[in-house]
This record gives C-alpha cells, structure tokens and sequence, in this order.
C-alpha cells in the first residue's frame, strides 16, 4: 500500500492539506493509506527511523520553521527513500531552485496561493505517484511456484489468500487465492521457509498478512478481504498484530471508523 506524508508546522494549512490529501485518498479506489502529518523534519525523520519504508509520498512545506527547511528536509528523504515521490507545497515559490541545488527530484512544487489549482495539484501527484508506485510493485512482483505433479503453477503472492492444511489428507495443502484453490502436496514449514512475507496464524493456517480485512481479537479470529474467516491461535495472536502494525496495515482501535478501503486491516478488540 502506498503510505503518504506531510510535513508543515502551520496547523491550519496541515489541516487543510491532510483533508485535501484524504480526500483524494477516500474518492479513488486505491490502495491508499490515510496521510500521516508531522509538524516538524525532526519528528518525520524519526518516524521514519522507526517505520522504514520505500516509495511513499512526500508533501513538504518549505519553511518549516526550523533549523532545516522542507528541501533539506525532502534531501534527507530521498537519502533513506531513493524511489520517494517528494511534493513541495508552499509559498515561496522564489525558493524553488533550492530544489536542484540539494538533487531533491521533487515531482511539483505546488504554490498554495492558488486555492483551485492546489487542489488539482495534489489529486494529480497522488494519481502519478500510485502509478509509479504499481509499476515498481509489478516490477519486483513474486510468484509462489506450486508443482502438483502434473502441473506446475506460479501464483502471484499478491493473489494468495491464505494456505491451510488438508484435512483428510496428510502433508498435502491447500492453496486459496481469490479465484479459486490448487492442492498440492507440502508443509506449512515450508511455506514460510520460501516465503517468509506470510504469517503462521494457526497450526493449520498461513494467512497473507496484505489479505486481512479484520483481526477479532476475542474471538481469535481472521476475516479475509473476500470474507473468509479463518482462526488465529492464541499464541500467535499477539505476534500476529504486531506484524501487521510494524508494517502500517492494521490500526489499534476499531472505534474511528474509517472507511474499510483506508484501513483494511483494522483489528476488531470485542469485550
């Protein structure tokens, strides 16, 4: 999922910028993240120390009011984030040549004295940035080679569902993606030993994290995004939501009430 962040120590014009992001983020059937704002380069850069990630989208505002100012800022960026979609938003549009000065490659540089045009600026880079952002991910796409002896299919991991043991049947499994299943012969071992991006959920379950929709955290249990409901063990529960918050897919509470398109992995905590 593309995550998206602003950085500008103006309440006011964070607000309206966050809202104009969001906005953006709820109309288009992306797979967008909600933006995530900052007020200072001092509190961005350490959240990104913490939850490193690639290719996310940057909307800087030049003068932040600190010791560094947004293009050092958007440097800096691009040193930890080489693939980062860096915007400018700002004022002072005399600055801009800072701009190559520093090798930022920002996308735009967006003046907020134009109110319309600002607008449009901003759906037009989140437009442009998710399409870099699917060229890279098809571009580094994997496959999950499953050989059933008479056939050998190579399944995207990003069309797996889940994996499950095969109930009358020793050491053969069962592949689920959204379309349909393949049986083949195997051990949940192994899955996770050639693909460690999926999470041993139960003792016969490995869930793709990406494909959750809800964690029932009393229950123990998992819904899919296609509605599959599948069991998380005790044991694994706790490691369960930590993954999926270390990787920015699941949300702490489920009473914000977000739109499901947002957050899909928001986890359900029921008394």
């Amino acid at each position: 999922m593309l995550r998206i962040y602003i950085c500008e120590d103006r309440p006011e014009q964070r607000e309206l910028i966050e809202r104009l992001v969001n906005k953006v983020v709820m109309e288009e059937d992306y797979n967008l993240e909600f933006a995530v704002s900052f007020d200072n380069p001092t509190t961005l850069l350490g959240h990104l120390e913490i939850n490193p990630v690639k290719g996310a989208l940057y909307f800087l505002d030049v003068d932040l009011q600190h010791e560094m100012n947004g293009i050092e800022l958007g440097a800096k960026i691009r040193e930890i984030d080489i693939s980062a979609t860096i915007v400018f938003v700002t004022t002072h549009s005399e600055m801009a040549h800072l701009v190559f000065v520093h090798k930022v490659e920002a996308l735009e540089y967006i003046i907020k004295d134009d109110p319309k045009k600002m607008v449009s600026s901003i759906k037009d880079c989140i437009q442009l940035a998710y399409r870099r952002y699917l060229d890279g991910k098809h571009s580094l796409r994997k496959y999950f080679v499953v050989n059933t002896g008479a056939s050998t299919w190579n399944v995207p991991y990003d069309e797996i569902l889940y994996f499950e043991t095969h109930v009358n049947m020793p050491h053969k499994l069962i592949l689920h993606t959204a379309t349909g299943e393949i049986d083949f012969r195997g051990k949940l071992s192994d899955v996770i030993a050639s693909a460690p991006e999926f999470f041993t959920c139960h003792r016969s379950f490995v869930v793709n994290p990406e494909k959750i929709k809800y964690v029932d955290k009393a229950k123990k249990k998992i819904e899919l995004i296609n509605g599959e409901v599948i069991p998380v063990s005790a044991l694994r529960m706790s490691e369960l939501l930590r993954t999926l918050l270390n990787e920015g897919m699941v949300q702490t509470d489920y009473t914000y009430g977000f739109s499901e398109t947002a957050y899909p992995n928001m986890y359900r905590q029921t008394s």
